[in-house]
């Protein structure tokens, strides 16, 4: 006889959040949303090694993680997992684009020989939108550093094509650098003592290594969140499915790749049981989170088997029809529930922590904040990343407004049938998701430090400085339609006006 569950599933948007006692220190600017992306050894002590910033990671999406994208995400703190329905050459490098983009030490990806012209340098530059070019005796990135040109050592009015870089370039000599070794931070003083733009790092033997800009710190000093890894570089994932991934993931290693997604949309198969088995035995320090699961049962089948993170919900998504088209899923508020129990006993047995991604359902900032108080460590988003200047659709204007195109993986535009992979025929049997369009909402930056805005203030009426805290000291309550309708503006003629944060 089939199983019945007692209680229905429910969502977000059922449920509210009652406040507690406030000290004098729950204030937004005390509160941390620091949170573990991967599984550790908590019980005794190993610190999880890697966190986000903020609960916030971007979808598994053609319209939503692209490299552009995952720069300005990890500027804030969170981290986009770079779609995997393209290439394999594509997404490796769209994530190369990524790590290169802030490094702190940067590895040179302009340069030419002494004894090429200041055409080809023009060339080079136009070709790389890079104006800090660094020469070296073979003229690639770990040569031996001759000097240094920039834009502004020559006039490309006044100076022949066919002069030498030679002839213009800022020699070794009179270089300042710096030594194999150095800290980012003595590099930036040694820039700000000699007021300099860059400092290329040399090894003994006078080869290049990096170059360290002073616009990198400029940068750290507006994002103070920014995620990094130990080269200072961004933080970025990758998407990969059941089927090519033991030939996608190398490539994707080799280009900087920090963390992967298993992405599916029901992660309880033997695929990836398969997958995680596979990637762990060959690469055993990897990292490769799995999904999606809605019940107890999922999430210690795949803990079992390996995952780092594990992803719950399905049929939650804006763009996705799989209840509709299927007749499965669980409401994402019911599903992240029982999930984070699971982990929460899954860590008291074994004494491994295995953060939980909340994927879908989230309509309104305060959702994210009810998917922490259930237990989520973090959320994934599709939809409200899609809305932002720096995802990669189009901008469009639809009945006098501007909206952003989005689609779903499932969707016949998206053709992800990897996403929908049950081990058969190399196709979409049926459409999983929709095309669709979302309201415009500018600059990635300006709409995230609203939501943590939003975030950080609720939690202090919680009383809660941390997200474990939240976790340990959220009341929620059910509402009914009622409620809800009495929760908005009602009743009068409402003016529009806006607060605009700073």
């Amino acid at each position: 006889m089939a199983y019945y569950f007692e209680e229905p599933s429910h969502t977000f948007g059922e449920y509210l959040l009652i406040p507690g006692y406030s000290s004098a220190e729950c204030v937004p600017d005390n509160v941390t949303l620091r949170t573990p992306l991967v599984r550790f050894d908590k019980k005794n002590g190993e610190p999880c090694p890697l966190h986000l910033n903020i609960p916030m990671v971007s979808a598994v999406m053609q319209s939503v993680s692209s490299d552009r994208l995952a720069i300005a995400l990890a500027k804030e703190g969170g981290l986009s997992f770079i779609y995997g329905s393209q290439t394999i050459e594509h997404q490796a490098a769209m994530v190369g684009r990524v790590k290169a983009f802030k490094a702190g030490f940067v590895t040179s990806d302009t340069n030419v020989r002494p004894d090429q012209t200041l055409k080809e340098l023009r060339d080079l530059i136009e070709q790389t939108g890079h104006s800090t070019v660094a020469v070296t005796a073979d003229g690639t990135a770990t040569g031996k550093l001759e000097g240094i040109i920039t834009e502004r050592d020559f006039r490309v009015n006044r100076c022949p094509p066919q002069a030498k870089v030679k002839d213009y370039m800022i020699p070794y000599k009179n270089l300042i650098k710096g030594e194999e070794g150095i800290s980012f931070e003595e590099a930036i003083d040694k820039i700000w003592d000699h007021k300099i733009n860059q400092l290329p790092i040399v090894d003994k033997d006078g080869n290049l290594l990096y170059l360290v800009f002073r616009k990198d710190y400029e940068s750290h000093e507006r994002h103070p969140l920014e995620l990094l890894d130990s080269s200072s570089r961004y933080l970025v994932g990758a998407g990969i499915n059941t089927r090519d991934y033991m030939d996608r993931v190398p490539a994707l290693l080799e280009a900087g790749a920090d963390v992967f997604c298993l992405d599916s949309s029901e992660g309880f198969s033997e695929w990836q049981k398969r997958a995680l088995h596979d990637l762990h035995d060959k690469y055993p320090q990897i990292k490769v989170g799995a999904g999606n699961v809605v019940d107890r049962e999922g999430f210690n089948f795949l803990a079992e088997h390996g995952a780092d993170f594990v992803k719950v919900g399905i049929g939650g998504g804006s763009i996705c029809i799989t209840r509709e088209q299927k007749g499965i899923g669980r409401g994402q508020a019911t599903a992240t529930i029982e999930v984070t129990r699971a982990r929460d006993e899954w860590y008291k047995k074994t004494g491994i922590y295995i953060p939980v991604c909340s994927d879908g359902g989230i309509v309104h900032d305060y959702h994210i904040t009810l998917a922490l108080a259930m237990g989520a460590d973090f959320v994934m988003l599709g939809r409200y990343f899609a809305r932002f200047d720096e995802s990669p659709t189009n901008k469009l204007i639809v009945n006098g407004n501007y909206v952003k195109e989005y689609w779903g993986e499932g969707s016949n535009r998206a053709r992800n049938w990897q996403r929908y992979d049950l081990g058969g025929a190399k196709n979409l049997a049926f459409e999983e998701g929709v095309d669709s369009y979302v309201p415009y909402a500018g600059r990635l930056h300006d709409g995230v430090k609203l939501t943590i805005s939003k975030i950080t203030h609720t939690m202090c009426n919680c009383g809660a400085l941390s997200i474990p805290e939240l976790q340990q000291k959220a009341k929620l309550t059910l509402v009914s339609q009622a409620s809800i309708a009495e929760g908005s503006a009602h009743d009068v003629l409402v003016r529009n006006t806006t607060i605009h944060a700073e």
